[in-house]
């Protein structure tokens, strides 16, 4: 187990336990000597357990601060209390009070409440016991923190799926529903151009009725491959749904958009389409463009409202054409 531990305590909380914790983990284990510290130390560096000395002042609070972040709800909390604590105060130890102790250590924030002795009592079955169980706590912790680990991964994956297209393997409309507001912002933050290309297959239902449904789904995978090809960096590709693919054109004005589905077009259009070295599929694409304006929407509707306007108006006015301004083809 190689988990990493802060352990947080007055002197002889530290003392007793730092060697026993790290005799149970390989992973790095430090120490701090009072909450206020200690939560400075793990939202820099966000450690999979937390082991707090329950009499600290602020350690109830500490375990509620660390649990209410949504970047460290992961970490596992551990409060132990001395049970002899009573008694070094010449109060005879009382099990109810253990149970309101363990109570508000959980309702809290804390994942485990443990009364383990601070001091040496010369048993060592007593010893063993306790060590046994202040390991078992922690490798359950460290297995719940594994666990919360391994969904994240799961769900980064999840993600990543849900904004890709599975036939093209290019962003979907719904990853453009997420980036075109973020790159709006750039844009006007910046005082910088930006402009959307919206193209559609001309007359791509043919090409299926023609051939069939996986020769049409290859034609976009090469479609696909073709116009990355011939894109700039910082040119973001999307399919927005059936054969029609939208351009996010950062730091780009509209005659600069021109230039580009000019070129766009011309690529498409040059050579046919060979699937499987059988057969040659030639096909031409319609574009409509449009460039952000200060009236447009923080999300870009209106901005591709336009494009999809335009697109439109081109394909009506024959295809294989460009459309940027609203009476001029190209």
């Amino acid at each position: 187990m190689d988990a990493s531990v802060l352990i947080v305590g007055n002197p002889q909380f530290l003392k007793t336990f730092l060697d026993q914790i790290r005799t149970i983990t390989s992973g790095k284990v430090e120490e701090s000597a009072n909450p206020e510290d200690a939560l400075s130390k793990v939202q820099a560096k966000q450690y999979a357990i937390l082991i707090v000395q329950a009499t600290q002042n602020g350690s109830l609070e500490l375990c509620k601060q660390v649990k209410e972040q949504l970047q460290l709800s992961w970490t596992y909390c551990i409060l132990i209390n001395d049970p002899s604590y009573s008694l070094s105060e010449g109060k005879a130890a009382d099990p109810r009070r253990e149970q309101i102790i363990c109570a508000e250590a959980l309702e809290g924030g804390a994942d485990a409440y443990l009364p383990l002795t601070c001091t040496p009592t010369g048993d060592p079955g007593s010893t063993l016991a306790e060590y046994r169980l202040l390991k078992a706590h922690i490798l359950a912790g460290w297995r719940s923190v594994q666990f919360y680990q391994k969904l994240l991964q799961t769900n980064d994956v999840l993600s990543t799926l849900a904004l890709a297209d599975p036939l093209t393997e290019l962003n979907n409309r719904r990853a453009m529903e997420w980036e075109l507001p973020r790159q709006i912002q750039n844009a006007r933050t910046y005082i910088t151009d930006l402009s959307v290309i919206m193209m559609d297959v001309d007359h791509f239902k043919s090409v299926n009725d023609t051939y069939g449904h996986q020769v049409g789904d290859r034609v976009l995978q090469l479609l696909s491959t073709r116009l990355q090809h011939n894109l700039r960096l910082q040119d973001t590709l999307f399919r927005y749904g059936g054969e029609e693919f939208l351009v996010v054109l950062n730091q780009t004005s509209g005659e600069e958009a021109k230039i580009v589905a000019k070129r766009l077009r011309y690529q498409i259009n040059e050579q046919p389409f060979n699937v499987d070295g059988t057969i040659a599929i030639e096909i031409t694409i319609s574009v409509g463009i449009a460039s952000l304006k200060a009236s447009d929407d923080h999300k870009g509707e209106s901005l591709v409202k336009r494009a999809d306007h335009n697109l439109l108006r081109a394909k009506a006015k024959g295809t294989n054409q460009v459309l940027y301004s609203d009476d001029t083809l190209y």
